[in-house]
């Protein structure tokens, strides 16, 4: 299984700290949003590759991180690939950033993908053990009670096993209280579907739309999340993550 992590944005929210520098290598504490992410994924043995899509402002950067990081012992191998982009406005999206991966190196494997902003208090190996129990592509979820965070994320309906049966994106009028964070496992299988979404209407800009499309073209089941995340969208829960993880 591959990990492909989409690193391209430009986080221009957390400006003036990510105006030069990229968000994922941000300090939480000792270590980075990205490191932090990779020390988890390291000690899951179906995991044999990290992919990271990065942009061409910040490419340079990572590259000198991965030196950094290939230094550290158990760390597994890393691939940067830079989408050519330089700024928010040219930016491909999640999606478009997938894709380039897939074709780039010719993936022909499971996938997981994870967005690079987030820090957890739980590890991914729940989440990778639940995919090989399910034998289908599968995303995360969690409870969510404040209807306006529904109506700002992803939004599914699940029957008693966990099989997905609709996703609606942003809805006003949501489902049920089951929201989707920015994590997937998707099966070799499926890499076909997703190789030709866009042909078929699939939104590019955030990777929740990729969940979206396929929930309507293959079985997906959703794994409840077993603790909390936290978003570095801001220079307020920036600070937050700061204090919590320091």
């Amino acid at each position: 299984m591959k990990n492909i992590v989409i690193a391209a944005g430009y986080a221009t929210r957390l400006y003036p700290l990510t105006e030069n520098f990229p968000k994922p290598l941000l300090k939480i504490g000792e270590r980075s949003i990205l490191d932090r992410i990779l020390d988890d994924v390291d000690g899951i043995e179906d995991i044999d590759e990290h992919i990271i899509v990065t942009n061409h402002k910040f490419a340079e950067i990572f590259n000198n991180w991965v030196s950094e990081r290939k230094q550290k012992p158990g760390t597994k191998p890393i691939r940067i690939i830079d989408d050519g982009t330089t700024d928010n406005e040219n930016r491909l999206g999640a999606v478009k950033d997938l894709l380039l991966a897939i074709d780039e190196f010719d993936i022909n494997d499971d996938i997981m993908v994870l967005a690079a902003d987030n820090v957890l208090d739980f590890s991914f190996q729940g989440f990778v053990d639940f995919f090989k129990q399910k034998n289908t592509s599968v995303i995360m979820c969690h409870h969510e009670p404040e209807l306006y965070k529904l109506q700002r994320t992803g939004v599914i309906a699940v029957d008693d096993d966990m099989k997905v049966l609709e996703m609606q994106e942003k809805p006003e009028h949501p489902v049920s209280n089951w929201a989707v964070p920015p994590f997937y496992i998707y099966k070799k299988n499926d890499l076909p579907l997703i190789r030709d979404c866009l042909n078929h209407g699939c939104g590019f800009d955030a990777p929740g739309n990729l969940a979206h499309y396929l929930v309507n073209a293959t079985t997906i089941h959703a794994w409840i999340m077993p603790g909390s995340r936290y978003d570095i969208g801001s220079l307020d829960s920036y600070k937050e993550a700061q204090i919590l993880f320091q």
